[in-house]
């Protein structure tokens, strides 16, 4: 007579032992694994950048083989293109999102507390981007990201400008200036993470409205009042 299980009449060992051990694995689909791929290359590349990155690690914390990472982006040139095309595209997604007041000061509050909340939520993909890489081109990294931002800025300090009666011309480099100091500004930011985003976006906004001779004792957020 056997137990509950049964036992095999020629080895005398109980059946179901062994399938009960094992733990069957779900297949990821095609889309699942690149999916996969993408999210562990994008925290490496951070941790190391792209030269000290290689395919072999990247294939053995997801537990492929490297031919699968191959197989979805052809090489580590590929797979890092397409972790660099997706942060620039988020980022500038939230900033261009963010860009909806009408006053010029509240602009430039939304820019730079856009891309220090951008910095805190996605420290990785900050890195990855602030990590400048000789494979990518001058469309394919922070600066590019920063470029289309001081774009954007352009056009608003442009009809600023000529309101005002000064020239519109020089507009272009204003923009790259407060966009320039935004963008060094987070960099540091990234590291130390002190004082709090709100704090040093009302600084950056207060040095770039008022000017040094004309700074606020305690600058403040004014799209953040009555919240």
């Amino acid at each position: 007579m056997t137990d509950s299980l049964g036992s095999d009449p020629i080895t005398g060992r109980r059946r179901g032992v062994a399938a009960a051990g094992k733990t069957s694995r779900v297949r990821m689909s095609a889309a699942q694994r690149r999916e996969q791929l993408i999210s562990i290359a994008r925290q490496i590349f951070a941790e190391r950048g792209f030269d000290a990155t290689s395919i072999e690690e990247v294939a053995s914390r997801a537990k492929v083989s490297k031919p699968v990472v191959y197989e979805h982006f052809g090489g580590k040139e590929g797979l890092y293109a397409v972790v660099v095309d997706r942060e620039v595209r988020s980022l500038l997604d939230r900033i261009t999102t963010a860009l909806t007041a009408g006053h010029p000061r509240e602009l430039l509050e939304q820019a730079a507390l856009t891309l220090l909340t951008y910095i805190e939520e996605e420290t990785s993909g900050f890195r990855v981007l602030v990590r400048e890489s000789p494979l990518m081109s001058a469309t394919g990294n922070f600066s590019s990201v920063m470029n289309d931002v001081a774009h954007q800025v352009e056009h608003i300090l442009g009809a600023e400008f000529s309101s005002r009666g000064y020239d519109p011309k020089l507009a272009e480099l204003y923009a790259q200036a407060l966009v320039g100091m935004v963008a060094l500004t987070g960099r540091w930011w990234l590291e130390v993470r002190r004082p709090p985003k709100e704090t040093v976006a009302a600084h950056l906004v207060n040095l770039a409205w008022n000017g040094l001779s004309h700074l606020e004792a305690k600058p403040g957020l004014i799209t953040l009042r009555g919240r």
